[in-house]
């Protein structure tokens, strides 16, 4: 499980006094447990892997944004902590699609759900999100499948 891997790395990274590792990993445990507690209130079951993952790139998101903000500001040294960050939450995402294969996986899915136009959009990208969790940036397959719609 996704959540225990997270914790053995945790506790991995405090026995090796790695800072950067464990603030990031406390911040990765911070974000599950904030998003246990909102589905315990609502009466759900705690976050599964698959939301986990969307978690993680969301986290991954958040610091590419960061980063080149700060390097707007020419603060490199910050923009370089945030990559660093980057990597150690990428490192509990699954392979990423490469551009070739987010290709392939988009006309595939529309051609299976049928779509004809933009109006169908959101039932491709509701399909990818299931099918691809955490496995492809979907900003880039929304172009993608907007490129085929069209």
């Amino acid at each position: 499980m996704l959540r225990d891997e997270i914790a053995q790395a945790l506790t991995t990274a405090l026995k090796a006094q790695d800072k950067r590792r464990i603030s990031t990993l406390r911040l990765i445990m911070a974000a599950l447990k904030d998003r246990d507690i909102a589905h315990r209130t609502a009466g759900k079951d705690p976050v599964s892997d698959d939301e986990l993952r969307a978690i993680l790139v969301k986290m991954i998101k958040q610091r590419e944004e960061s980063a080149r903000i700060y390097e707007e500001g020419n603060r490199i040294e910050l923009a370089e902590g945030e990559r660093a960050e980057i990597e150690i939450i990428r490192s509990f995402l699954p392979e990423q699609l490469c551009e070739a294969d987010l290709k392939k996986v988009c006309a595939h899915v529309v051609e299976e759900v049928g779509a004809g136009g933009l109006r169908d959009m959101g039932k491709c990208m509701n399909a990818l999100k299931e099918r691809f969790p955490g496995k492809m940036d979907f900003s880039k397959a929304s172009g993608i499948v907007k490129e085929l719609l069209q």
